[in-house]
C-alpha cells in the first residue's frame, strides 16, 4: 500500500516538473520571437528614412500614401 501512494506521488510530481519547463520554454520562444520582429520593425523604419530622405520627408510620404 505505501508503494502505491509513493509510485502516485512521484508521477504527480514529474507532472508538474514538465509543465512548469514547458511553460518556461514557451516563454522564452515568445521572447525570442518578438524580439526579431521588433528589430525587423526598426530596420524596416530605418530603411524607410533612408531612402525617403529622413524623418520628416518619410510622414510625408506616408500621408500622401494614406491620403492617395
Amino acid at each position: 500500500m505505501k508503494n502505491t501512494a509513493s509510485i502516485t506521488r512521484q508521477k504527480t510530481v514529474a507532472v508538474e516538473n514538465v509543465s512548469s519547463e514547458l511553460n518556461k520554454v514557451s516563454a522564452v520562444t515568445v521572447g525570442i520571437a518578438s524580439g526579431l520582429i521588433g528589430c525587423w520593425a526598426v530596420a524596416c523604419l530605418a530603411v524607410g528614412m533612408i531612402s525617403s530622405g529622413g524623418p520628416v520627408a518619410l510622414v510625408s510620404n506616408y500621408m500622401k500614401a494614406f491620403i492617395g
